[in-house]
């Protein structure tokens, strides 16, 4: 089992959860708004503003991931875009890590060009 802390805020995010929950046939991930109601009480090690810059995950025996690892970890388990995986090639991961990076800081920007509106607020 996986735990992926994602942006609820954050259309493209939502879209990527939406689909993970759609593939997901065998429960293997737990998929948490870092914005949901009772976060912070439910999940109280992780630091909702450290995990909104970079993409947290937590194993089911409590190692934590970061970043792209925990999409193609996640995209792995539910068995879909194993293409995805290249992107931990030794050779291509700091690559791959580095535009991660940047899509993440502005995530919220790419959303409004892509959807033509902003996601929230906060993200002016």
């Amino acid at each position: 089992m996986l735990t992926v802390f994602y942006d609820g805020n954050c259309p493209l995010c939502l879209r990527e959860m939406i689909a993970l929950k759609e593939y997901d046939q065998d429960n293997l991930l737990q998929l948490e708004n870092i914005y949901g109601e009772s976060f912070n009480t439910r999940f109280p090690h992780i630091d909702p503003i450290r995990a909104d810059k970079i993409l947290h995950g937590q194993w089911e025996d409590g190692t934590l991931i970061f970043g792209l690892e925990v999409t193609c970890s996640a995209w792995k388990l539910v068995g879909k875009h194993k293409w995805i995986q290249v992107l931990r090639w030794p050779f291509i991961k700091p690559i791959a890590n580095v535009g991660y990076r940047f899509f993440a800081h502005y995530r919220h920007s790419i959303a409004a060009v892509v959807s033509g509106k902003r996601a929230c607020d906060r993200c002016k």
